[in-house]
């Protein structure tokens, strides 16, 4: 299997298994979207808590120039972390949510 679809079904598997954990309150479900075109990634919340309607991106990753980036992040442990234990290598991870001047001191791509 090649990097790509590697890093593809990576993404996919780690979004999924968070999509699958059920929240403890409110009507609310995950929705995890593939978009195969640009690789974008996304998983999301959607429905009701009380009367206040729950709609928005836990996580966005995007495959760009060969190197899986974090564009937004909601997760507890980190999809960052999660990467790094299916094998994914700190290089090939931007955290994308931080400023550039700011990731050349994270351990992890600049860009």
């Amino acid at each position: 299997m090649d990097t790509l679809e590697t890093y593809r079904q990576t993404i996919q598997s780690i979004l999924t298994k968070h999509a699958n954990v059920p929240y403890a309150y409110g009507d609310i479900y995950n929705q995890t979207i593939f978009e195969y075109q640009h690789d974008s990634y996304l998983l999301l919340a959607i429905g009701w808590q009380k009367q206040r309607r729950i709609h928005h991106c836990l996580v966005h990753t995007e495959i760009i120039d060969g190197k899986i980036w974090i564009q937004l992040d909601g997760t507890e442990q980190g999809i960052a972390n999660e990467l790094i234990e299916a094998g994914i290598p700190k290089e090939k991870i931007v955290l994308g949510f931080h400023p550039p001047e700011i990731r050349k001191h994270t351990g992890f791509a600049v860009g």
